[in-house]
């Protein structure tokens, strides 16, 4: 398979889930997900809601914990039978700044302009000079088409205006991977498409991208792989084509079904 990057994926993928668990209680959120994800390319996780796919992307950054499984990243391999192996501390914010996570809700600080938000990584976390962050974070204002809107606080932009600035946030980081957990379901309708439109230019410039969406436009469009959860649990994995054109499961075909009947309702 060819990816976003137009090379052929590597033998070793950046991100590798093996037999990911996560129970809360006596409740199992997430049964046995394997996943991997190459550089350059983008991976979509579709499913109905409460099917696990929002907490398997929170675990790949630890922010769940996961009860069981084996995740690498890179060279560091976390096997989650075993607490020696998960980082602490430091160790917890480094592992955790590989992955730029981008959340439903926006999560700016309030009383920040949108240059102080995208300059509090680079210079909280990683210690880069103040000089250097800002000029950083101009070039990621503008990446997310907000060139002249740098000294307007959140509740002087729009939604998707408070989206992209938090996409060029995540971005300032300089992560591994991008995670992107709904990013426009908090969105009015006619907003979402400035957002995916970032995306989409991501994914053009080959980012390895995890992104958790219904929004099944973006994932004909930009997906290497579409990944369809039920119950906690992966029913089926392949190119765009494959799973929403001609998905083999019949849960599969039932949720396309329900959700393209709902758009039409809508």
């Amino acid at each position: 398979m060819i990816n976003s990057s137009g090379t052929s994926p590597r033998s070793h993928p950046t991100v590798s889930l093996r037999n990911l668990r996560k129970n809360y209680g006596s409740v199992e959120a997430v049964r046995g997900v394997s996943l991997d994800v190459h550089a350059g390319e983008v991976v979509v996780i579709i499913g109905p809601s409460g099917c696990g796919k929002s907490t398997t992307l929170r675990c790949l950054n630890l922010l769940e914990e996961p009860t069981g499984g084996t995740l690498r990243v890179g060279d560091r391999e976390l096997d989650f039978a075993n607490r020696r192996s998960l980082p602490t501390g430091r160790n917890l914010a480094r592992f955790r700044a590989r992955f730029g996570m981008v959340f439903q809700q926006f999560d700016l600080f309030a009383h920040k302009t949108a240059l102080q938000n995208v300059m509090v990584g680079p210079t909280v976390v990683q210690r880069i000079p103040a000089a250097e962050a800002r000029r950083l974070a101009m070039e990621h204002l503008t990446r997310v088409g907000l060139s002249g809107m740098e000294d307007r606080l959140p509740r002087e932009l729009s939604g998707g205006q408070q989206q992209r600035v938090a996409i060029a946030r995540a971005l300032a980081m300089k992560p591994e991977v991008l995670l992107f957990d709904e990013v426009t379901s908090a969105l009015d309708p006619e907003l979402v498409g400035e957002v995916l439109a970032v995306m989409q230019g991501l994914a053009r410039d080959g980012a390895t991208m995890v992104v958790v969406t219904h929004e099944m436009g973006f994932a004909q469009d930009v997906a290497d792989r579409v990944v369809f959860m039920d119950q906690g649990e992966v029913i089926e994995e392949g190119s765009a084509g494959e799973v929403l054109a001609n998905p083999r499961s019949p849960r599969t075909q039932a949720f396309l079904t329900r959700f393209r009947r709902q758009e039409t309702d809508g």
